[in-house]
């Protein structure tokens, strides 16, 4: 086997680890949102205030994990076209 042809098989095999566990993060993460919305919801020294400041970070750990899974994905693409080149 050529030596670029191990590293993509590498490499797609690395990328296939990365979804699969990027996705059950993401999954975990959407599960233990709801859980801790609930939760809140039934608090009552919870101010609005309070609710406001965990739904923004909420939106700003969402948008770090598109930023980083985008980042990933482009960088994948890159590989992979770097192992594309003189086949």
């Amino acid at each position: 086997m050529l030596p670029k042809q191990l590293l993509k098989q590498m490499v797609d095999f690395n990328k296939t680890a990365f979804e699969n566990s990027f996705n059950a993060m993401v999954t975990l993460q959407e599960q233990m949102e709801k859980m801790a919305g609930a939760y809140m919801d039934q608090m009552t020294g919870v101010s609005a205030e309070t609710k406001k400041a965990v739904h923004e970070w909420t939106k700003m750990y969402k948008k770090g994990l598109e930023d980083f899974k985008k980042m990933m994905d482009d960088n994948y693409k890159k590989l992979d076209s770097f192992l594309a080149e003189g086949k």
